[in-house]
């Protein structure tokens, strides 16, 4: 059968299937909707909604809802995001949402064809940029190839993977570790594995997005205590414990939205009363705090079996991608062999990943300088966030810290003037975070110069206040773009 025959037989089929209705609308290039509405989606939902009225049991709902055009999820992304790209399109800005950085994303990096001091990227001790850490996953590579091509058990285990397991378990003091290929499927599989329908998950109500995935595949119970607060957890304890099986706190050690640090000594203490296994998501807090950088556990000076389920990822402090976790020989082997996720049935990690994680553990062990320097860097940029004015909610002792704008106009303007002004800081937004908490959060990095963060926070100033009415939003950045140019 020729091509054009193949061809002209899928239009036939589709047509049938469809009952002659081949002519659905297409989405728009990039997504983007026009800005009086997204006429496009909605008329797309209604030739969705029409075609599937036409026969009750399913059959036939057209092309628009087998392709998922017309999916709640597809729906509200066009109306959302499709909107707001054509609208700085229209007024000349850059999209701020998957911008390409076009260089090593340090302190400072390359965007929109412009330098700019980046206070958008978690790369805390800049181990990204380091030369160590590239050779070593150069040389992973030259060594290993670009993939192990397997998974772990069968054919895919590599020497480097028990070194940089080896290391973590050393640093936490426990057993032994496992090292996986991705930080968010690191918390959802462990959580679908540890616990079952029977059972009781305890979560801080600013709990990671991954950790509410693991409690849906577990089909757990899932509650949520008021956010690091010790006397909640324990009231949901007293009134729920009983009813479970198995019950685990689950809590992370430096909370990326709000950049505070956990209370961990007394959440211990109420976990361990009532019975509770404690699960801790250490992505933000391993790199940032403790004596030398490594985490809660040693800023708290804890034993490893204090928490029974240490988490952390490559990708932040390490400057590479994956993720880890660590504890008793017995917990670390049923992850190993039995956990869907994070070695059976996936991908062993890059190689090159596992190699820059070794190398940046080096660095970090050799120069701990560099947490020092990102402890002065966020403490001077609290200090001066403050003198200037800003609301940074309940951060403390740590590199995130939010500007706290309430709506989310004020945010995401801002963070598109800021980027016109050659800083890069991200605006967070309902429903990220809460109706009336949107924020632009700023990551500080060890490399950052108090020159660069006293003109950031300068610069910031002199936006929000020129944006404190901003019912003229638009004409306001069109005409400071029309300005500049």
């Amino acid at each position: 059968m020729t091509g054009n025959n193949s061809r002209d037989l899928a239009r036939a089929l589709l047509a049938r299937h469809t009952g002659g209705e081949t002519g659905v609308a297409t989405a728009p290039a990039n997504g983007a909707h026009a800005a009086n509405g997204s006429a496009d989606v909605a008329n797309g939902a209604a030739t969705a909604t029409s075609t599937a009225a036409t026969n009750g049991n399913g059959a036939g709902r057209g092309v628009a809802h087998t392709t998922f055009r017309d999916h709640p999820g597809v729906l509200q992304a066009g109306q959302r995001f499709g909107r707001f790209d054509t609208w700085v399109q229209q007024i000349g800005l850059v999209n701020p949402y998957y911008l390409p950085h076009e260089g090593v994303s340090g302190a400072v990096t390359r965007m929109a064809d412009r330098d700019v001091v980046n206070f958008s990227s978690f790369g805390y001790l800049d181990l990204a940029a380091d030369p160590r850490v590239r050779q070593a996953a150069k040389d992973a590579i030259d060594q290993y190839g670009t993939s192990a091509a397997a998974v772990r058990i069968v054919a895919g285990e590599l020497p480097i993977y028990r070194e940089l397991e080896a290391e973590i378990a050393r640093i936490y003091d426990t057993e032994t570790a496992l090292v996986t290929a991705s930080g968010y499927l690191t918390n959802a599989a462990a959580v679908g594995f540890l616990l079952g329908k029977r059972d009781l998950a305890v979560c801080d109500a600013l709990i990671h997005h991954s950790v509410v995935s693991g409690t849906e595949w577990a089909r757990c119970k899932r509650v949520s205590f008021r956010h690091n607060d010790p006397e909640s957890l324990e009231t949901i304890l007293k009134m729920s414990r009983r009813s479970f099986d198995r019950a685990m706190v689950i809590i992370e050690g430096l909370y990326s939205m709000d950049g505070d640090v956990v209370r961990l000594p007394e959440i211990i203490e109420v976990a361990r009363r009532y019975d509770c296994s404690i699960m801790i998501d250490e992505a933000h807090s391993f790199g940032t705090l403790g004596a030398t950088g490594h985490g809660v556990r040693e800023l708290f000076d804890l034993p490893g079996d204090a928490v029974d389920v240490w988490m952390g990822t490559l990708s932040k402090a390490l400057g590479s991608v994956g993720g880890y976790l660590a504890g008793n020989r017995e917990l670390v082997d049923g992850f190993k062999y039995v956990a869907g996720g994070l070695s059976m049935y996936t991908a062993a990690p890059a190689p090159s990943a596992i190699g820059a994680a070794l190398a940046g553990l080096e660095v970090l062990r050799d120069e701990p300088e560099r947490v020092t320097q990102l402890r002065h860097n966020s403490e001077y940029f609290h200090r001066r966030a403050k003198e200037y004015g800003f609301d940074i909610g309940t951060s403390e002792d740590s590199p995130i810290i939010p500007v706290m704008t309430g709506a989310d106009e004020p945010a995401v303007l801002a963070a598109l003037a800021m980027l016109q002004r050659d800083f890069s800081v991200n605006a967070i937004t309902h429903p990220v975070v809460p109706a009336g908490e949107a924020r632009l959060r700023f990551f500080i990095n060890c490399r950052h110069t108090e020159q660069q963060m006293d003109q950031a926070l300068a610069t910031l100033r002199e936006v929000l206040d020129g944006l404190a009415d901003t019912a003229g939003k638009q004409l306001i950045l069109a005409h400071e773009e029309e300005q500049r140019s």
